[in-house]
């Protein structure tokens, strides 16, 4: 009989010691004194028992304490499939050859040099045949960091998707760009930049812009004060892509070129041009401090280059790394919720125009446009005319309020769209027309109204059945009903606008 080896230790045994062994226990060291217990354990599921329930019996037993007071578990990666990663299935993705990409030769040579059984080494070689017939392009450090945290982290396993990283990457790039803009209208200006806490909104784009960032801080914090960093990814990549870059930068463009002409300098004052500057400025230095802790290499690199610009820096801190982290309150100023809510109305008429454009097969012409609502719509509207003009590629913005009995038409009311403009919904009391007669012939405008009818019908239809199944006021909620209700009064409209066009355009025709 073999005698039991005396040295033995569990790996786990030891384990449970780390929170308070690694810091001089059982001597009273000041190390222990100041970080023992700990605040919060990161670990996965799948070590509660093992490493968890060790740590806490132990930490009890050997020191009165527990050795930390909340466990945050993350979730396990998996592949696109949702499958264990294996090495017999050749799924194992390596972060390293995420970051730095890899052929698909080097990542057969890498099955090829472990120990699998041959026949393994073929079910593997031929998975990543499937899986990575390219290779793995390079995507970079910050891109996988991002896209792992774009993950729920909590209750959920992550199904790892290369694809989704290389979509990070190309997030990268959009900032990259965005800095390279700024930078150029930076150097261009003999102006500084005016400081964050001065720079007061001076359009209503301008306090739009600001009340996103604002609302996106806000979104940070709730996001990191509940462990859930997909909330925070979610709202620097919108606030980033679709406010900063898609919206408040091509609206600026036109207020930062350079001035030709006299009646260009009428237009837009120097103070709206430094604001725009200063602006963009805090927008992009602030976003990249909120992006940091998640993609820390590209938010430093970019920083440096911004830093200069900021005539009021601390320049004793040399590193982003080290700045405080973006606050709410600082930005209390900032806060525009009214331009915010009033700009999703104009966002839907961009919309509605620029999807007239593309029916019409318009890129580079600039026609008129003529909005059909209400009142109330109008004023809503008339302050963001100039990024409605910007966004939506027209030359003119007209409203036109019909008379309402006991409604007064606003004086910025204009006379109605002539007949043969192609006609587009927002809502059932706002309407679009576009001026096409002189950009579209007659037959292609016909052939986009069918085709348009087309598309319609089927969804009206389908609304209508599912208004008219059994149980449909009782069951649903009425939030639901209500918004099916207006779908259903839009469809129509814009049912009704089409037929109403092929009238008037075979009207043209026969008179031709």
């Amino acid at each position: 009989m073999c005698p039991s080896d005396t040295d033995v230790l569990d790996t786990w045994f030891s384990s449970g010691l780390f929170p308070f062994a690694m810091l001089g226990w059982p001597q009273q060291t000041s190390d222990l004194e100041q970080f023992y217990p700990n605040s919060m354990l990161e670990t996965g599921s799948d070590l509660i028992f093992f490493w968890v329930a060790r740590m806490v019996m132990l930490g009890t037993e050997l020191t009165g304490q527990l050795p930390f007071k909340r466990v945050l578990l993350h979730s396990l990666v998996r592949d696109k499939y949702g499958r264990k990663m294996s090495k017999s299935l050749g799924n194992v993705i390596d972060p390293v050859d995420v970051i730095h990409g890899i052929s698909l030769e080097r990542l057969q040579e890498k099955v090829q040099e472990g120990n699998l059984d041959p026949r393994e080494s073929a079910v593997a070689m031929e998975a990543q045949r499937k899986d990575f017939p390219q290779g793995i392009p390079e995507c970079g450090t910050d891109a996988l960091r991002f896209a792992l945290c774009s993950y729920r982290t909590q209750g959920e396993d992550i199904s790892m998707s290369v694809s989704q990283v290389l979509g990070c990457r190309h997030f990268c790039n959009k900032m990259w760009q965005t800095v390279r803009f700024a930078l150029g209208v930076l150097q261009d200006s003999n102006e500084p930049v005016i400081p964050l806490d001065q720079t007061s909104p001076v359009s209503s784009i301008d306090r739009w812009i600001c009340s996103r960032l604002l609302s996106t801080v806000r979104q940070c914090e709730e996001g990191f004060h509940g462990y859930e960093l997909h909330a925070v990814t979610a709202a620097l990549h919108s606030f980033w892509l679709h406010s900063l870059c898609d919206v408040y930068l091509e609206c600026i463009k036109p207020v930062l070129s350079p001035l030709d002409t006299e009646d260009d300098a009428g237009k837009v004052t120097e103070m709206e041009r430094r604001t725009a500057r200063s602006l963009l400025y805090h927008c992009i230095c602030m976003s990249l401090t909120l992006l940091n802790p998640i993609m820390p290499f590209i938010t430093e690199e970019l920083w440096q280059r911004l830093n200069s610009y900021n005539l009021q820096a601390d320049h004793l801190v040399t590193s982003l790394c080290v700045q405080p982290y973006p606050q709410s309150s600082q930005l209390a100023n900032w806060d525009f919720p009214q331009e915010e809510a009033d700009f999703e109305l104009a966002q839907e008429v961009i919309r509605v125009a620029r999807s007239l454009r593309a029916q019409c097969h318009m890129t580079k012409e600039r026609p008129d446009l003529w909005v059909v609502c209400t009142p109330a719509q109008a004023q809503t509207l008339l302050p963001f005319s100039a990024a409605v003009e910007t966004l939506g590629r027209i030359s003119g913005l007209h409203f036109h309020c019909p008379p309402q009995k006991g409604v007064t038409a606003p004086p910025t009311s204009a006379p109605p769209p002539s007949e043969g403009c192609a006609v587009g919904v927002v809502n059932h009391t706002c309407q679009l027309h576009l001026d096409v007669q002189r950009h579209v012939g007659v037959d292609r405008q016909v052939a986009s109204l069918l085709e348009r009818k087309g598309r319609v019908l089927p969804k009206l239809d389908k609304l209508i059945d599912r208004t008219s199944m059994p149980g449909f006021v009782e069951k649903v909620p009425e939030r639901v009903r209500l918004d099916t209700e207006q779908r259903i009064l839009a469809l129509k409209q814009e049912l009704k606008n089409i037929e109403e066009q092929l009238l008037a355009l075979k009207r043209m025709k026969q008179s031709e």
